[in-house]
């Protein structure tokens, strides 16, 4: 069963209509905030992937990064749903923990920057999706005034980090998606389930809950339960199909 899924996996890598670029997003006069674009034909979205830990890839000028964060391991798998992926990179290491440069204006700046620089560029919905620290990244930018949130069509957050919240007043639909076993301590099972419990009855949200797969490594790094390690397809199909329907 497990080589099937892993034969799988390869021919929707081979055969989906993808292409990945390279894009440098300019930012006042300072480092380029470098994105991924990985493109599909007829797409109906673009979801913009904002990663945990520092925040940092180090995306090449061909795209290559030695990174495997769970954003990066699933880039391709977004284009059988027929949406587009970005990977967003930072220049600078964005910290953790209560440490982290998540809030401070440069950073939400480079996301706004991110943003309007995609709408423009595809004319398509736009959607927010942040696994871990990521998670504060794009609840402080919907949080931030309606001025951002109607710029975006929604916002994703899994494997949610502690103190992540989003306002009452913010109408956009929502998604949260958090592993079961997670183990990280700064990221428990309750910040994601709160997530949605605490949503205006008449907003768009949904909590979707995912087991298995495989746990190596850091309980908080990318190849455990934290990181949806071998949970890949399901991560992001439940988020594509969120996506789709809203």
């Amino acid at each position: 069963m497990k080589l099937i899924q892993i034969v799988i996996t390869f021919l929707i890598f081979a055969t989906s209509p993808v292409r990945s670029q390279v894009f440098d997003v300019p930012y006042q006069g300072d480092a380029p905030t470098r994105t991924l674009l990985t493109a599909t034909q007829n797409a109906k979205a673009v979801v913009l992937l904002f990663p945990g830990g520092g925040g940092v890839l180090r995306l090449q000028d061909d795209g290559s990064t030695t990174n495997f964060h769970t954003f990066v391991r699933s880039k391709n798998l977004w284009a059988q749903y027929g949406i587009d992926s970005v990977l967003v990179d930072t220049p600078y290491d964005l910290g953790a923990g209560m440490r982290n440069s998540r809030s401070i204006r440069d950073h939400q700046q480079r996301i706004f920057n991110v943003v309007s620089y995609y709408r423009e560029k595809l004319n398509l919905p736009v959607w927010i999706f942040g696994h871990s620290m990521g998670t504060v990244s794009v609840t402080e930018f919907v949080n931030g005034g309606k001025d951002k949130e109607k710029l975006i069509a929604g916002v994703i957050v899994a494997g949610t980090y502690r103190s992540a919240t989003i306002d009452s007043d913010v109408g956009v639909p929502v998604l949260a998606i958090h592993h079961v076993s997670d183990g990280c301590g700064s990221t428990p099972f309750v910040a994601s389930e709160r997530m949605i419990s605490n949503r205006p009855n008449k907003s768009s949200a949904q909590f979707i809950r995912i087991d298995g797969g495989v746990s190596e490594g850091d309980v908080c790094g990318s190849m455990a339960y934290h990181g949806f390690n071998q949970r890949e397809a399901e991560f992001v199909k439940a988020a594509a199909q969120f996506i789709l329907k809203n």
